[in-house]
């Protein structure tokens, strides 16, 4: 099959069905364009400022965009190219888009406030305590496990490590050009990206060499450090400035694919199950994770997405929207892999250190035939990659140390400050990044990823039903996620728990009760609402 037919044909359905079910889930939404949003309604100049569709498609697409989509389905393609692209399409259109856009538009009906919230209101001050407790697991998962990533890039690639760093300090500088010294917003951005891009060029003369577990160290500390800054110092010019990288890396991959015209020569399906992973279903699910559906969008979300939405009506383009383009850059790495034979792809992948720098090699190799030298190519991709799976690393730090405060809130002053909360999250991190390489922690990663997705879509159900809408399009999708994840949590406990890896079995086993607790816990507080109702009536 030609490379550019699926481009081009995945392109196609997700632009239809943007405009289709899209359309639909506005409709049962009852999105009003004239409801003020809370950035209006509420502004704050600090955490509620509305922004416009494309800087805040920017801001959160850098944010949820991060390793996800390129390491998941480069996992996951050892079964095939055939399913991991079925599960990516279907998954971003019926699953992560509508998990993503339903959790919008929930915040945004409750002023802003985070999914935890909406359980505490819909299922009680119980579940709410639940729901915190499984999102800060998961959310140390996440840093864990990006840390590794990040690590193991830089390793293999001196040269992103490098420009990512000139690139933190680019993006401060512009921070502080464009917020104290009031420099002209489009100039600041025209400078910012040319110096940008003149980073890799410099990381290729200077590439700096770590090992892995020394850069393990560097970034939780730089985790830590982002998380207490003020957000205007380093992390919304990262996310502006991002944006610009990953674009230019899509359509790098793009225009390349174009002009190469791959064949996909990679097998189409090799099995129910493969020797290093496990059986299919689920771990093909839970493996792919942000590249069809991830329950941390729900906390982005809500979390700092919905407090800068200007228009409801908005809503579908940029977290619907955002979900469908990460569906689509997934896409584009399953073809960065697939025009490889499955041997060669497996020799590339272990001889590269990893899916982001396989990734890397197969995206320069595409852009080499407009003339980008593949070095650059290489150095450049990997450095868009390291960028959001950093972003992602900051964000989801300072997203757990609010989960931390809100859960210690009115319970321990101590554990509610700011630099205490965050180190919470950076020594679990830390603790589980040492504890083995990404392929371990990645599948429990997914799987928790994954349950907090069934968690947000539970917690959205719950208010859709409240307001007598029929909500089998979140319904559905819930269901098989709870069935999906909770298989995927029995299967790796079983699987690490033979191998003697004691960490690992214990925290799937504390997410899989955390996950119960609150299934239970939702479901008697479902029936003692229909009993009242049935009272009263």
């Amino acid at each position: 099959m030609s490379g550019i037919l699926l481009m081009l044909i995945s392109a196609i359905i997700f632009i239809v069905a943007y405009f289709t079910y899209g359309k639909y889930l506005d409709k049962k939404l009852q999105v009003d364009p004239n409801r003020k949003t809370p950035a209006i309604e509420m502004a704050d100049g600090v955490d509620y400022v509305a922004a416009n569709k494309p800087v805040l498609l920017g801001h959160h697409f850098a944010t949820i965009a991060g390793g996800g989509p390129i390491v998941g389905p480069i996992t996951a393609a050892v079964f095939g190219w055939i399913p991991a692209v079925f599960w990516i399409i279907l998954g971003s259109i019926f699953f992560g888009g509508v998990h993503d856009y339903t959790s919008l538009q929930a915040s945004i009906r409750h002023k802003a406030q985070s999914i935890g919230t909406i359980i505490k209101e819909y299922i009680g001050k119980r579940g709410q305590t639940l729901f915190l407790s499984f999102s800060i697991a998961t959310i140390i998962l996440i840093v864990g496990v990006f840390c590794v990533l990040v690590a193991d890039t830089f390793a293999a690639q001196p040269a992103a490590a490098t420009a990512s760093l000139l690139f933190i300090t680019v993006a401060m500088i512009f921070g502080f050009a464009v917020n104290q010294m009031r420099v002209n917003f489009v100039v600041a951005s025209i400078i910012g990206v040319i110096v940008m891009f003149m980073c890799v060029w410099l990381g290729i003369l200077f590439p700096i060499q770590f090992s892995a577990s020394v850069w393990i160290f560097i970034l939780l500390i730089y985790s830590y450090v982002a998380s207490v800054l003020p957000v205007w110092v380093l992390l919304q010019p990262r996310d502006y400035l991002n944006s610009y990288l990953l674009y230019g890396m899509m359509l790098g991959g793009f225009i390349g694919i174009i002009i190469t015209n791959p064949t996909i020569q990679m097998t189409g399906f090799t099995g129910f199950y493969n020797d290093t992973l496990g059986p299919l279903f689920p771990i093909l699910f839970i493996t792919i994770a942000c590249g069809a559906i991830s329950g941390f969008h729900s906390l982005v979300a809500s979390g700092t997405t919905a407090k800068q939405l200007d228009n409801e009506k908005n809503g579908r383009f940029i977290a619907y929207g955002g979900m469908l383009i990460e569906g689509f850059l997934a896409i584009i790495v399953i073809i960065s892999v697939a025009y490889l034979t499955s041997g060669a792809f497996s020799e590339r992948l272990a001889e590269a250190g990893g899916p982001i720098p396989t990734f890397a090699l197969g995206l320069a190799y595409f852009m080499n035939a407009f003339g980008l030298p593949e070095a650059t190519g290489v150095t450049f991709v990997s450095l868009a990659a390291s960028a959001f799976l950093m972003t992602t690393l900051d964000s989801a730090t300072r997203l757990g140390k609010y989960a931390v405060q809100e859960f210690a809130e009115g319970r321990s002053k101590f554990f509610h400050n700011q630099h205490v909360a965050t180190v919470v999250i950076v020594v679990g991190a830390a603790a589980l990044a040492f504890s083995g390489t990404w392929a371990d922690l990645w599948p429990l990663f997914g799987s928790a990823n994954q349950m907090l997705g069934a968690l947000a879509l539970m917690a959205v159900s719950a208010w859709l039903v409240k307001r007598g809408i029929k909500s089998m399009f979140t319904l559905i999708p819930m269901v098989f996620m709870f069935i999906l994840t909770l298989s995927a949590l029995g299967v790796l406990m079983y699987q690490n728990f033979a191998t003697s890896n004691w960490l690992l079995t214990i925290s799937g086993f504390i997410l899989f009760v955390l996950c119960v607790f609150l299934i239970i816990e939702a479901w008697n507080s479902f029936v003692s609402n229909r009993k009242d109702t049935s009272v009263k009536a």
